[in-house]
């Protein structure tokens, strides 16, 4: 797995079995709080940590009960294709229990685990019982072709057919000059099926060229010409090299989302040592970016030092490409990837608030960046990751550096509450990147990251579900700090907001200096709704302090609010109801109002609305 596995141990019966499982994996123990000893995380529950790594992507291994895995991660099953291996081991180190993601590395791990104790594997998976291997899990740096053709292929079989074998073995097996089913490993295009499995070695690497904007289908019809002239497969690319200056070039990205490879960066300098092995030198290009040739260059720069140029440049009006061979498939990829950074809102704290992308972009991040407390809120989803805080008040920074660092190739992920987007750092990073180098934003570099928003619970949400439903009907949010918000500005929002009868959440409604806003904001609101409309106060969401508090709006007092706590108002239609389990805030939206004697009519008209 791509994915270093992370090792649970919930006690200490098997807490030396859990060290030497992670010995052999390379990986880190995680430890239940007060019934282990020694771990490189703790953890304080262990369904939900476990549910929250699953969700991430995380290979598990739990020296544990099979049972405790399977209820964590049961809820959250989705796609036996894409999610994470888990394996059990007894606390004794005994057996091995792949539980799932046989065919994405479990089997495999399940074998080494069980060498290194001298334990058995219980394996269930047919072919690898009745073969040894995983005919759809090739070797790394190969690639099977046709992967939708490896079930009725172990299934031929698995009834008695036996494998014959061209070109370099590639699974220990044995091959039969006579067999029914072929396995075919060539860097040629050829055409599977349901008795022939084609795996191309990744020996080759796709150097590109373009210029800006160029027209995506163009490079692609390219590079298509060009390994069909030149015989080879386009499931024996490596990676799709070129210079850095194109990394948020459309055309590129495209192309190696296409291919399904990493897109591998070089800078000009890097390029310009490789021009002693091009076909086609060019004092122009040098002119130009400052290197004899991009798409050779590159190309061979990704390759490796023994390769060689199979196809040397090929190009059309705006865009170039060649093909450099390696001696062996490629695995370790020399240059750098184009970066990415995540925005990420991790909702108010509560990790089972947190979305599964959240978590998944989390755990594929090599750094975390923002604000101390939110990190520390990402409880052991941090742990072993690089991580730079930053106060409040220091957000330009913070999100400066965030895209500075993906900018050198890292996956970095900035980490918000909430929803990122919501008065947090979502905005301000596309503001960096919209400014432009020489008005005080970002890099060049910085501008060319692949950057990603992804969705969180925000505040008012959390506030509204704890409430009840009180944003039933229309709603609006309003921050009540002036610090990069003119005052007046802010009185404005409050009188049209009063007027027009919205619910209202008002986000960082007092500080220490500041306490004086949402007193007026009550007094504005007294003139257009009822005293008695319900106010919620929620403090600390979805953490073991969280506090849920109603008031009504007359008696709205700013001493009871601080900056953890939402204010959510009412508008004349709101309700407190009165039920068993304590009072529930909800604004109606008008279903049982009669219209013209008609309530089916409202019925229809809901219909239409949705």
């Amino acid at each position: 797995m791509a994915v270093t596995p992370i090792v649970l141990c919930l006690n200490r019966s098997g807490e030396a079995v859990a060290h030497r499982v992670a010995e052999a994996l390379g990986a880190a123990v995680h430890g239940r709080e007060g019934r282990v000893d020694r771990a490189d995380v703790f953890f304080a529950n262990a369904l939900d940590h476990a549910r929250d790594l699953f969700a991430a992507g995380t290979p598990i291994v739990g020296v544990c009960a099979s049972g405790i895995l399977i209820r964590a991660v049961a809820p959250i099953l989705a796609d036996k294709r894409t999610e994470p291996p888990v394996l059990s081991v007894s606390d004794d180190g005994s057996v091995v229990i792949p539980l799932l993601g046989g065919h994405r590395g479990a089997n495999r791990m399940a074998g080494d685990i069980a060498a290194h104790l001298g334990a058995k594997a219980a394996v269930t998976t047919a072919g690898d019982i009745a073969l040894g291997v995983a005919l759809d899990v090739p070797p790394a740096g190969y690639r099977l072709a046709n992967p939708e053709d490896a079930k009725p292929v172990m299934a031929a079989l698995l009834s008695g057919e036996t494998p014959k074998i061209a070109g370099p073995r590639i699974f220990d097996i044995e091959s039969d000059p006579e067999g029914g089913v072929e396995l075919l490993v060539t860097d040629a295009p050829e055409a599977g099926g349901a008795t022939r499995l084609i795996y191309h070695p990744q020996t080759y690497v796709l150097g590109v060229g373009c210029a800006r904007d160029t027209d995506p289908d163009a490079l692609r019809a390219l590079v298509y010409q060009t390994l069909e002239e030149a015989n080879v497969a386009p499931g024996a690319i490596a990676a799709i090299a070129t210079l850095d200056l194109k990394a948020d070039e459309p055309a590129m990205i495209r192309l190696a989302k296409d291919f399904g490879c990493p897109l591998r960066l070089f800078t000009a300098v890097e390029l310009d040592r490789m021009t002693p092995r091009l076909a086609n030198p060019s004092d122009v290009v040098f002119s130009e970016v400052g290197t004899h040739g991009v798409s050779e260059a590159a190309a061979l720069a990704c390759a490796g030092e023994q390769a060689g140029l199979s196809v040397p440049k090929r190009k059309t009006a705006n865009c170039t490409c060649a093909l450099a061979k390696a001696l062996a498939p490629i695995i370790d990829l020399p240059g750098r990837s184009r970066g990415r950074l995540s925005i990420v809102g991790i909702g108010p704290g509560q990790a089972t608030w947190r979305t599964p992308e959240a978590s998944r972009l989390i755990q594929e991040a090599e750094e975390l960046v923002g604000y101390g407390l939110y990190l520390d809120l990402l409880g052991p989803l941090a742990a072993g990751k690089a991580r730079t805080e930053y106060p409040l008040g220091g957000e330009e920074d913070r999100c400066r550096y965030a895209l500075e660092q993906a900018a050198t190739g890292k996956d970095v992920a900035l980490i918000c509450s909430g929803d990122a987007g919501i008065y947090a750092m979502g905005a301000l990073v596309f503001e960096l990147l919209d400014r432009g180098a020489n008005a005080g934003g970002v890099s060049e570099a910085a501008r060319r990251v692949e950057v990603i928003s992804t969705p969180g619970v925000s505040a008012l949400q959390a506030a509204a579900a704890r409430a009840g439903a009180p944003l039933g009907h229309d709603f609006c949010a309003i921050s009540l700090s002036d610090l990069l918000t003119p005052r007046a500005d802010i009185v404005k929002r409050l009188h049209a907001a009063a007027e027009g009868d919205f619910v209202i959440a008002f986000y960082n409604p007092v500080s220490r200096r500041r306490r004086t806003l949402l007193r007026e904001a009550r007094d504005i609101l007294l003139h257009h709704r009822p005293e008695e409309t319900p106010v919620l106060l929620a403090s600390s969401l979805g953490r073991p302090e969280e506090s849920i508090r109603y008031r009504k709006l007359s008696e709205l007092d700013v001493d009871e609010v601080d900056m953890l706590t939402v204010v959510l108002v009412g508008s004349s239609n709101s309700r407190l109801a009165k039920l068993g389990e304590g009072p529930r805030m909800f604004t109606p939206r008008g279903y049982a109002r009669r219209i013209d004697g008609d309530l089916q009519d409202v019925g229809n008209r809901h219909l239409e609305d949705t």
